[in-house]
């Protein structure tokens, strides 16, 4: 496979999805998203939208790749033709660890079971920007971490693969860890690791990233909201962006929210920790969720949970922000800066407002009705 590997887009070219695990985000509304934002991509791109795309053929000009997931591995970029962030809608990680929340934390014990690829090394340096917690890869490090955050109060165990605010549990003592650690396969344990954080009260999520097409880059910072899906349980709802056109130096020249700020240099921190001991990481879109709320004694904190090295919930807004800022070049104007959204509702009620860009108003056989859809507007004033 081709790859556009300089900055500038080149007429001629064409934008290709792929789904790299056919089991994952493979609903539909989910692949109506990813193939709605890449068509986005090929207009900024000035490239074609080619679908899916195929292995066996061969690309007659330069491609860029959205992938549903980090791609993992040098062997595996190589393959798909990605040699650098101007090549993909997303990330390569070295290793399956580093894209996941597990490398948040440390582990319980210097001896503790870890898989290929961990480094001892990107918690520590994360330490003041992220919440106190466990990482485990073994059922007795689980108890044993478990057990010691629950010291403390109330925690939360999270299974690394979930998303969208599912496969989390509220614990408060250590009969019901031992209850929820039974249910779980040791072996998905070994090779995707649980989280353990504490509980906070009071919680605000914000979602801080930046995304790179060609010679556009754009940084936020923002809030996500939650809704319930069909079946009644609280997941992800969407996001509400504030955007800059820039690195992440130019966000915190508009941003004076307290709250915001430290959210932005938490996840910076995070960021620039990644990228110092995952050698070989390739990052076009990045995205940190940070949560701000009460431990148990009502001390706030603010730290990041995890990162998002692929297409996600606001890439929609991200890449309407960037088309803002290209329109505004193309004008001979000062790329504004803009409040981007996406956002998720289940039900028939969600109508889609005039002028968002839809990319799933239907019924999804796996989750019933649902619609998704991005609006972004201009913003004159800072945070």
């Amino acid at each position: 496979m081709g790859a556009a590997g300089t900055a500038t887009a080149r007429a001629g070219g064409t934008v290709l999805v792929h789904a790299l695990d056919p089991r994952h985000y493979a609903r539909a509304h989910e692949q109506a998203s990813r193939a709605g934002i890449a068509r986005q991509l090929a207009a900024l791109k000035g490239f074609g939208f080619g679908g899916a795309l195929d292995l066996d053929a061969s690309p007659a000009g330069p491609t860029y790749l959205v992938p549903s997931d980090t791609v993992i591995g040098a062997a595996a970029a190589a393959r798909l033709g990605l040699a650098g962030p101007h090549d993909l809608f997303g990330g390569v990680a070295p290793c399956a660890v580093a894209a996941t929340k597990a490398i948040t934390h440390p582990l319980v014990a210097g001896s503790a079971a870890a898989p290929p690829g961990w480094s001892h090394e990107f918690p520590e340096r994360v330490r003041q920007a992220v919440h106190p917690g466990w990482s485990a890869f073994d059922l007795g490090d689980a108890r044993l971490a478990g057990r010691r955050l629950l010291e403390g109060g109330p925690m939360r165990l999270k299974e690394v693969r979930a998303t969208g605010g599912l496969g989390q549990v509220v614990l408060t003592g250590p009969d019901g860890l031992d209850a929820v650690l039974a249910r779980l396969d040791p072996e998905s344990i070994a090779r995707d690791g649980l989280v353990f954080e504490p509980n906070l009260d009071d919680v605000t999520t914000y979602s801080v990233g930046q995304v790179r097409v060609d010679d556009l880059v754009c940084s936020y910072v923002g809030t996500q909201r939650l809704t319930r899906n069909n079946e009644g349980a609280e997941v992800y709802g969407g996001s509400r962006l504030f955007c800059v056109c820039g690195e992440f130096d130019a966000l915190l020249g508009q941003v004076s929210s307290p709250a915001l700020r430290v959210a932005v240099a938490q996840a910076r921190l995070y960021d620039e920790a990644a990228a110092a001991c995952f050698p070989g990481l390739i990052l076009s879109r990045r995205n940190y969720d940070v949560l701000g709320g009460r431990d148990a004694a009502g001390r706030w904190r603010s730290g990041v949970l995890e990162q998002s090295w692929r297409i996600g919930g606001a890439s929609g807004a991200e890449v309407a922000a960037l088309a803002a800022f290209r329109a505004a070049l193309l004008a001979g104007d000062a790329p504004p800066v803009v409040r981007a959204a996406t956002v998720e509702v289940y039900g028939a009620a969600g109508e889609p407002p005039p002028g968002a860009t839809v990319y799933f108003h239907g019924l999804d056989p796996a989750v019933g009705f649902v619609s998704k859809y991005a609006t972004v507007e201009a913003h004159g004033n800072a945070r």
